[in-house]
């Protein structure tokens, strides 16, 4: 097994099965608020990016104040949904077993602190992982911000750090820190989207991860 030190995760389509849930909540805060509807593939697209990010890819003309306004709903609806979407499926097994291995394990995200907080208690999740940053704490993915800011915490060089995406931000971001990435294909981009990127390999699930690493 190649001698990764550091282990970063991305959340939503990669430990969890949301990308269905963003799209829908979404399309329910562009409906509320009177805009243009969209469609599932156009706003897949843009999961990963922070919120502000996201709702200027999705409506570049609109002034700052909209996007703001699209960026509240969209949390309103996500918090007051009253099912939050489950974790894929070996999830919890694969941390744990990584945690024994002496892996840092750390989360990279597009959701916000208040976001992230509350996935991670409710999954019960938080104990694997030596720390996370969010998009409302650095700069929106592909930028390195969030990368280099956990590299540094635990004192591991990008050649020791491997990411862990669903989408062409995360695996970009790790390129753009000097780390090597891995995509997974069952959240929101597509395996031709995620080769573009040239990350080490591409695995159609969590279980295949595990088996990725014992081979390297």
């Amino acid at each position: 097994m190649k001698s990764y030190q550091l282990i970063v995760f991305d959340w939503d389509g990669t430990l969890m099965d949301s990308t269905a849930h963003i799209v829908s909540c979404m399309q329910q805060a562009i409906s509320d608020l009177n805009f243009p509807p969209l469609s599932t593939e156009t706003i897949s697209h843009i999961i990963g990016l922070g919120l502000i990010e996201a709702a200027t890819a999705l409506y570049p003309t609109r002034s700052t104040e909209q996007l703001k306004q699209l960026a509240n709903k969209y949390l309103d609806i996500w918090r007051n949904h009253p099912n939050e979407p489950p974790l894929f499926d070996h999830a919890t097994n694969l941390l744990s077993h990584l945690a024994e291995q002496d892996f840092f394990l750390a989360v990279a995200t597009g959701k916000s602190r208040r976001g992230l907080d509350r996935v991670l208690k409710s999954t019960q999740l938080e104990q694997f992982f030596h720390a996370t940053r969010c998009a409302d704490e650095c700069f929106s993915k592909p930028h390195p911000q969030m990368l280099e800011e956990l590299m540094d915490f635990l004192g591991v060089n990008p050649k020791d750090t491997l990411m862990i995406g669903d989408t062409e931000y995360d695996l970009n971001m790790a390129t753009n820190a000097g780390a090597d990435s891995l995509g997974i294909s069952h959240g929101a981009h597509n395996k031709e989207m995620l080769q573009a990127c040239n990350p080490k390999a591409i695995v159609s699930d969590l279980h295949q991860i595990e088996q990725w690493l014992n081979c390297l």
